[in-house]
């Protein structure tokens, strides 16, 4: 795999924005370098469940990789410390308490072309559609998620899941599972926009044992993927329970079971739900998790 960013995303997104804040001192937002990799994994490590993802990005792939599916950002205030942090890319994510540098880095996504979508805690996000709108922007589809977090499980009733890592012979009923869920979150059928880089992504995550699953008769009856994953916090997506085995309490004793086998070897667990999915707030409290915060997710249009 490449280690480096393609050209195409390099002509998108400029290297480098200067610009006046309002009091008149200088800030800088500048494409950051593998160099640069302690120093933003430390930035990052101040507030690791808001940043779990760009962290293991980093830790998976280095600063700078194709594997990313963007750049990363460093904004800089006169004294050349880190103010924020963001991933510019096919998901846009961002890190910073600085007010701004979520201008600057408004400005920087404006002239990126192939954001499908921008995350982060609710105020933040707010504050940055904010800036980003006043350049023309709509949003094709917003979502409100609830963050959860898991740091001890509680003692479950019933039989121990056979937990196990995915194998490649379960990879196309992991990429059905995936694209379903995809599909029904965000309107967008990944097979169709990018069938053969979902099929290699997905792939490379069970090589990486990252997808958990529970099987009977061949049949995938519990899956969950570990995003991301750093000493401090691990990010867990695309949970699912096979529909005619949903209310049977399986789901509850595979997360469960999960947590006991990532919690060796990481502090914390979280993961994000739509709100609008009420009764999965139940199941996963049921499991040990516990509610920290809003999330927004607003999805946009190709430009």
């Amino acid at each position: 795999m490449s280690s480096a960013v393609s050209a195409a995303e390099t002509e998108v997104v400029p290297q480098m924005l200067s610009l006046e804040r309002a009091s008149g001192q200088s800030l800088s937002v500048k494409a950051l370098l593998n160099e640069d990799q302690a120093e933003v994994l430390a930035f990052l490590s101040l507030r690791p469940i808001h940043t779990v993802c760009m962290a293991g990005y980093i830790l998976d792939h280095g600063v700078v990789s194709a594997q990313n599916r963007g750049i990363f950002y460093g904004c800089r205030g006169a004294d050349g410390k880190l103010k924020g942090v963001a991933l510019v890319g096919h998901a846009t994510l961002i890190e910073t308490q600085c007010d701004d540098a979520l201008k600057a880095f408004a400005q920087l996504e404006h002239q990126y072309s192939r954001s499908h979508l921008i995350r982060g805690e609710h105020e933040m996000i707010q504050r940055f559609w904010g800036y980003y709108a006043k350049l023309g922007h709509q949003p094709r589809r917003a979502c409100r998620e609830l963050l959860f977090e898991q740091q001890a499980v509680p003692e479950i009733k019933g039989d121990i899941p056979a937990l196990r890592t995915a194998m490649q012979a379960d990879l196309d009923q992991v990429i059905k599972i995936n694209a379903d869920m995809i599909v029904s979150e965000c309107g967008v059928d990944p097979l169709v926009k990018d069938g053969d880089g979902f099929r290699e992504r997905v792939a490379r995550r069970i090589d990486q044992g990252r997808v958990w699953v529970w099987s009977e008769s061949g049949r995938l009856i519990f899956k969950a993927d570990v995003f991301a994953e750093t000493p401090e916090m691990i990010y867990l997506e695309g949970i699912n329970v096979h529909g005619t085995q949903r209310g049977n309490g399986y789901g509850t004793r595979c997360l469960a079971q999960l947590g006991r086998i990532l919690l060796q070897r990481s502090r914390s667990i979280c993961l994000l739900m739509n709100e609008r999915k009420e009764l999965l707030g139940d199941f996963y409290k049921k499991a040990g998790y516990e509610f920290r915060g809003v999330y927004d997710t607003i999805y946009l249009h190709p430009q």
